[in-house]
């Protein structure tokens, strides 16, 4: 059965009061989400969300997220505002019993509710501190802000999860003819000046998991996923049909892949300790794709990768503005995808 035709049977769903990680759902709900994506994209409808607002908190920076959301509120025939440190907020605490005599001037507890009270629904993005993997990995501050919310939550990114990209990714991987179930994909790792979080390729691994993928993350020594991640993947993908393992053979990984999925994220063997990862991430600046990586083993590989995307540092412009890049139609997919989640959210049926 093709993926359009198993949309296409399911029963849609109600709404959705918190999108926080698009591997809590089941398969058939997610397919459902892609076929109302699908008829949002043909058959507009421009007075869905007609007077509906939506409240967009954005702790941390964005450009693919908060326009793709605005825009998909203006097709749906709603509104959005956005409020960020940088437009409004002259520091946010978010630690609890806090005596606030330093540079933040609104807490959390007070802030979310105040904005969230704005809209029929929120939408909060705020990335990993960088300190404490465990800490991290908790989506401790994500959870500490959703605490204040009363009304439909989307989780526009968190330490750990990246639920909005991860629906696009899928509509993408679709358009592109990739089988939902036994396609190969591989998320690699790629160099970064800077250290970066571990929400991109821990979305991309659950997502291609629960296609059903066969799913390889390339990544140097030292670059490893927690295995706390890489366990629930693999519960994830037996049971969707797929596979998920961890390799450092970049040969042997791309060796018949159809997508590879450029990631860029911080060193786990030494995180918080930005010293010692620098160190290690530097020893890898030769990690930057360009087409010597397909030649041999995956001629007809296309790439994927969330954007911001380091030109000459990930990935060389040969390969990003070749045939085998995707990135262009992976943001476009975060506007429709998006569409659908506030579609179900905010409207229901």
């Amino acid at each position: 059965m093709s993926l359009a035709t198993a949309a296409g049977d399911v029963e849609p769903r109600r709404s959705i009061r918190h999108f926080y990680d698009l591997a809590e759902l089941e398969t058939d709900e997610v397919l459902e989400l892609l076929r109302l994506a699908r008829r949002l994209q043909t058959h507009p409808e421009p007075r869905a969300l007609e007077g509906k607002v939506l409240s967009l908190l954005f702790l941390s920076p964005s450009l693919r997220t908060l326009s793709s959301f605005q825009a998909a509120m203006i097709r749906l025939g709603g509104g959005a505002f956005v409020i960020s440190p940088e437009m409004s907020i002259h520091g946010m605490e978010v630690a609890a019993g806090v005596v606030m005599d330093g540079k933040a001037a609104e807490h959390l507890a007070d802030a979310v509710p105040v904005i969230a009270s704005y809209g029929d629904a929120l939408g909060v993005r705020v990335f990993a501190e960088r300190r404490h993997l465990e800490r991290d990995l908790a989506d401790t501050t994500y959870r500490a802000v959703a605490r204040h919310v009363d009304r439909p939550l989307i989780n526009l990114e968190s330490a750990v999860s990246h639920p909005c990209q991860s629906l696009a990714d899928w509509k993408t991987l679709d358009e592109l003819g990739v089988p939902p179930h036994r396609g190969k994909i591989v998320i690699s790792w790629a160099f970064h000046p800077k250290a970066l979080p571990l929400s991109g390729p821990i979305s991309a691994v659950n997502m291609a998991a629960l296609r059903g993928m066969n799913v390889t993350v390339l990544r140097p020594d030292g670059f490893e996923l927690p295995a706390r991640i890489i366990e629930r993947a693999r519960a994830i993908a037996a049971k969707s049909g797929g596979s998920v393992r961890e390799t450092s053979d970049r040969r042997e990984a791309l060796q018949g892949a159809q997508v590879i999925y450029v990631k860029e994220w911080s060193s786990t063997q030494h995180y918080g300790d930005s010293i010692a990862e620098k160190r290690l991430r530097d020893q890898h600046a030769d990690w930057c794709i360009d087409e010597s990586w397909f030649r041999e083993t995956a001629p007809d590989c296309r790439l994927m990768h969330a954007m911001p995307v380091r030109r000459g540092v990930a990935v060389q412009d040969a390969v990003l503005d070749g045939p085998r890049s995707a990135l262009t139609l992976q943001a476009e997919n975060r506007m429709w995808s998006q569409m659908a989640v506030l579609y179900r959210m905010l409207r229901g049926t």
